[in-house]
């Protein structure tokens, strides 16, 4: 982590440097000055947006003067100025062009094939395990590159993905069954396993009833701009990123989210957060890590309220809970009063 940290500390200003302007106070302060080109930087990777070539040129030059002191220098094989309208450009995994004066934002060519390769060789590699091994490989995988992609234009790509993944299920199906008709093939893998969904033809596990979520159930959520320069790192502006994240839906599957609204994000045993991060994970890996720790970290089980007289059970209630807080042994009971705590592990489809 120190080679990024230290390339935030040697480039702070570089926007500056460009020319970029904000407008510094009124309603519309924070938001870009009309006709200011505009900066966006990852570490060492960046990206300038002008309105001109001839303004391209300038800031290029522009910053080339202002990186000689500090002994840094542009990469000239990967530098270049190019028309939004024309060609467009890749960047973190995003195309951006403008399409008959609209820009759009898509995930880009070469990270849709990366995707798509990389879910054909899971699948080799899965060969001879069970639907629940596919499941746990695969849905961390398929949630983590939503979740990173879902505030772009994404849906057809997605949809595309799923036909995929279908494909790629079904072949693996084939190969565990290879003696098995399709119809037997279908009915063990497939079928609507997702409550909240007229699906029929989504991958499951009979056993657990875990599903594999489809790229498309992704919802396209438009991201919103940070004001200005804006930073994480401003102790006065901890209350504006806590309330920013408070309003980002996690990509987790409705039910884990539904008990989250009700439970208010906090463990009922201990009263921490259920949910813990200072950041949003800023790639499909980082989601897939995250989608990974949750599913270890946070566990479902069922409160059984027990009748004072009879003894007999009279309401089952879910919710959720750390692993660490549950008692130990899967399926032990303990009671509270005058409940009773059956816990059972989370599986986040």
């Amino acid at each position: 982590m120190i080679s990024p940290l230290l390339l935030n500390v040697a480039l702070h200003g570089l926007e500056e440097a460009a020319g970029v302007r904000y407008i510094t106070s009124g309603i519309h302060a924070g938001v870009i000055k009309a006709g200011s080109p505009v900066v966006i930087r990852y570490a060492d990777d960046l990206v300038a947006l002008c309105h001109s070539q001839a303004q391209a040129q300038q800031v290029q030059v522009r910053l080339a003067e202002w990186l000689a002191p500090k002994g840094l220098t542009f990469n000239h094989d990967k530098t270049r100025v190019v028309s939004l309208g024309n060609d467009g450009f890749d960047f973190l995994g995003f195309n951006v062009r403008r399409y008959h004066r609209k820009l759009l934002i898509k995930p880009s060519k070469a990270a849709v094939k990366r995707i798509r390769s990389r879910l054909s060789v899971e699948m080799r590699t899965l060969r001879g395990s069970n639907a629940a091994g596919v499941l746990a490989r695969i849905a961390p995988i398929v949630r983590g590159w939503t979740a990173y992609y879902r505030g772009v234009v994404s849906k057809k790509i997605f949809t595309g993905l799923d036909d995929h993944l279908w494909k790629l299920t079904y072949k693996w199906a084939k190969y565990s069954h290879a003696n098995k008709p399709r119809t037997w093939i279908v009915n063990r893998y497939y079928g609507q396993f997702n409550p909240d969904r007229a699906d029929r033809w989504v991958f499951g596990d009979r056993v657990s009833g875990a599903y594999l979520p489809k790229f498309a159930w992704t919802k396209i959520v438009r991201h919103v701009l940070v004001p200005g320069t804006a930073s994480p790192d401003d102790p006065a502006l901890t209350q504006y990123w806590a309330d920013r994240r408070r309003k980002v839906r996690p990509p987790l599957d409705n039910s884990t989210l539904r008990l989250l609204q009700v439970q208010r994000g906090c463990c009922p045993l201990c009263g921490d957060y259920l949910l813990h991060t200072d950041r949003e994970p800023t790639s499909p890996r980082e989601w897939e890590q995250w989608l990974t720790g949750t599913r270890k970290a946070i566990t479902r089980h069922n409160l059984v309220s027990v009748s004072g007289h009879t003894g007999q059970p009279e309401e089952t209630r879910v919710r959720l809970v750390h692993s660490s807080c549950q008692p130990r042994g899967s399926g032990t009971i303990r009671k509270y009063g005058t409940s009773a705590v059956l816990h059972r592990p989370l599986g986040l489809a």
